[in-house]
């Protein structure tokens, strides 16, 4: 995921919530809380972005919640086995769950963002040996590289996930398709 100001994923991702927790009163911000007060509160609770949790955060006007995707319980079942979890139900279908996770760990302790960051990679590497699975089962599946039942399949396997590893399974599948058909071009002209 990029930090690139004009990232599509980095825009999405810096569009979920977190639940802030405020010290202070801010005036003018009540429409933030989507109630009908003029004023943040002190001590009132709200779900923000985090583009905008940056700014309440670093400025020390408030302190946030760690968001359930990246809470323990989730981070336990991602330690015990990753492909258990299908990451679009943590955040939304066709979310991106890498991505918040990593816009979670810039504003965490080293202690914290290391711990998460641990379990993002661990996630990252547990689906990646399915997929590389998944990938040549399903080119296997279809000697043609078209579409076809084969196609439905992949895509009924790729639902469960996050919007990175759906691109990334994508591109391996279609990668595969050409590879496999270069392979057998070349068998033909050598016949």
């Amino acid at each position: 995921m990029d930090n690139n100001y004009f990232s599509i994923d980095g825009i999405l991702a810096e569009n979920q919530k977190i639940q802030c927790n405020f010290k202070v009163d801010i005036p003018d911000m009540g429409h933030l809380t989507g109630g009908s007060d003029h004023d943040i509160k002190s001590l009132s609770k709200a779900p923000i972005p985090i583009w905008l949790a940056y700014i309440m955060l670093f400025s020390d006007w408030a302190d946030f919640t760690i968001p359930t995707p990246f809470g323990t319980r989730v981070r336990n079942m991602l330690k015990a086995e990753p492909r258990s979890v299908k990451l679009c139900n943590l955040i939304g279908t066709g979310g991106l769950w890498y991505g918040f996770g990593k816009m979670i760990t810039d504003i965490l302790s080293e202690e914290q963002a290391n711990g998460i960051s641990e379990v993002l990679t661990k996630a990252f590497k547990g689906w990646l040996l399915e997929m590389v699975e998944q990938v040549q089962h399903f080119a296997a599946l279809d000697p043609a590289g078209g579409g076809g039942p084969s196609s439905d399949t992949a895509q009924s396997f790729r639902e469960g996930h996050d919007g990175t590893e759906r691109e990334l399974f994508a591109l391996a599948q279609e990668s595969t398709k050409r590879m496999k058909r270069w392979h057998e071009g070349n068998d033909k002209a050598r016949r």
